[in-house]
């Protein structure tokens, strides 16, 4: 989906604030909240990682900038067990003592029509171009890349699927590529170093 969680290119945001010797979690709350989340993929099996990304993905454009990293994995998890009928929003209200904004309801027709690719298209060295499509719903391809030519650089192993796991279509495995790109051609204003990101072959097509 295009939202406020596709930062890749944007600017206006201010420096990047590096605090030294930062620990994993600052407030017990926020191991809780991770640990509440593995809980919820691996043991409850309630919903996977890619339903967890969309699940922060989908919150309110306000909420996500102002929420700090552990507050935005305590939205998605409660939003998801909420969504599979794990507690009710009444119920998660009553315990947090006040209101718990939620993250929005999933969009209806979410993907968009994309052709399973069983085995890999494309080879090292390959020009390849960014289908530019822009489902509602989750999908790992940054903005900045959409209608963009890139190389291959490796052709990875198949694995899942995300825009059809995140969306509860079944398991898809496709290769995935590290395609690499030209700044200059991503951001107009960007020096000569490239850009290398990885991308499902049913992102692709044919340069």
């Amino acid at each position: 989906m295009d939202g406020i969680h596709d930062l890749g290119g944007m600017s206006g945001f201010g420096p990047v604030e590096v605090e030294r010797g930062e620990p994993v979690f600052h407030e017990r709350w926020e191991a809780i909240a991770f640990a509440l989340n593995a809980l919820g993929i691996a043991v409850l099996t309630e919903y996977n990682a890619d339903e967890y990304r969309h699940a922060v993905e989908r919150m309110d454009p306000a909420h996500y900038l102002a929420a700090t990293y552990y507050e935005r994995v305590l939205t998605g998890v409660a939003t998801l067990l909420v969504e599979k009928g794990v507690v009710t929003h009444e119920e998660l209200e009553r315990r947090a003592g006040g209101p718990f904004p939620l993250a929005r309801p999933v969009a209806d027709d979410p993907t968009v029509e994309q052709r399973p690719q069983p085995s890999a298209r494309f080879a090292v060295g390959s020009t390849v171009l960014v289908r530019q499509d822009h489902p509602r719903g989750h999908t790992r391809v940054p903005r900045y890349v959409r209608g963009k030519k890139g190389r291959v650089l490796h052709v990875a192993p198949r694995f899942s699927f995300p825009d059809a796991a995140a969306h509860g279509l079944g398991h898809r495995a496709e290769h995935t590529y590290h395609v690499e790109f030209r700044a200059k051609d991503l951001w107009a204003d960007a020096d000569d170093g490239t850009v290398v990101v990885d991308l499902w072959d049913a992102y692709l097509e044919p340069a």
